[in-house]
């Protein structure tokens, strides 16, 4: 493996994807340092996670690469333009480098929060019980469920199962988290106790890419930035660069329209 603190975290190049004859991302470049949180923002529909998927392996990208700590993920370059599908046992060795958090909380209904966090450790990972459990105890302290190990996803809140499932992906210790809009389906003040924790993580140097609405979380949290529209990425850099003003015309035009203008407000 090449030294992961040699360059980015993640580097995408050239992505194109298409769905059938619909092209949904137009040729994506964008890298993601070791260390640090990259937001994803733009408008619903604009490609943000598909980009992620495909840093995930969920979707494989139609044309171009994508680089996990240096190593290929899912295809490497070939001769000329073409690409060559790596083995299967590369494909998931570079992808146990990285957790996901989606939208939907994914949770077994029928295991308490510990078991959901500690499933994954005890069949993929092969540990004991017993290391698992531990294991995923203090992952589940580390986002402060620990008094909730024993509670089924029905006897807690959203914010609470959002919490879960972070910890679950914490507990197979990936290098990179990503975050498909973790916030999306919670009311305000479940939405900060996810923010809470995601501020928590990024404040100890986790690798952090995050597909978000969330502006305040974006400007005050993350390293940089990438606004995508249609497909396309039309503004990256820092929060300062990205919200100066005068702002870049479609950025204005999106915040202008977004709904949460309180946080819009924040970086006026």
């Amino acid at each position: 493996m090449n030294d992961a603190n040699s360059g980015p975290a993640i580097s995408v190049r050239a992505l194109t994807k298409r769905f059938g004859e619909t092209e949904v991302l137009h040729g994506i470049d964008l890298d993601a340092a070791q260390g640090e949180v990259t937001c994803l923002i733009g408008p619903s529909g604009s490609g943000k996670s598909t980009v992620l998927r495909c840093m995930a392996f969920l979707e494989e990208a139609t044309c171009g690469l994508i680089l996990v700590g240096g190593e290929p993920l899912g295809f490497a370059a070939g001769p000329g333009d073409k690409r060559t599908r790596l083995p299967v046992s590369q494909i998931r060795k570079v992808r146990s480098q990285i957790g996901m958090v989606f939208q939907q909380f994914n949770l077994w209904p029928h295991m308490t929060a510990l078991g959901n966090v500690s499933e994954a450790l005890k069949t993929v990972r092969r540990m004991p019980k017993a290391q698992a459990e531990a294991r995923a105890l203090a992952e589940l302290d580390k986002v402060g469920l620990a008094n909730r190990a024993g509670h089924y996803p029905s006897q807690l809140s959203g914010g609470q199962q959002q919490r879960v499932a972070i910890a679950r992906a914490l507990a197979l210790e990936p290098r990179i988290m990503l975050f498909d809009e973790p916030t999306s389906s919670l009311d305000p003040e479940l939405t900060g106790e996810v923010l809470a924790v995601m501020r928590k993580l990024a404040a100890d140097g986790m690798t952090m890419i995050v597909v978000t609405h969330e502006i305040g979380f974006a400007a005050t949290v993350a390293n940089s930035i990438f606004f995508l529209d249609h497909g396309r990425i039309v503004l990256q850099g820092e929060p300062s660069e990205v919200f100066k003003s005068p702002r870049h015309p479609r950025l204005e035009q999106f915040l202008d329209t977004y709904i949460d203008r309180g946080a819009a407000m924040m970086i006026r």
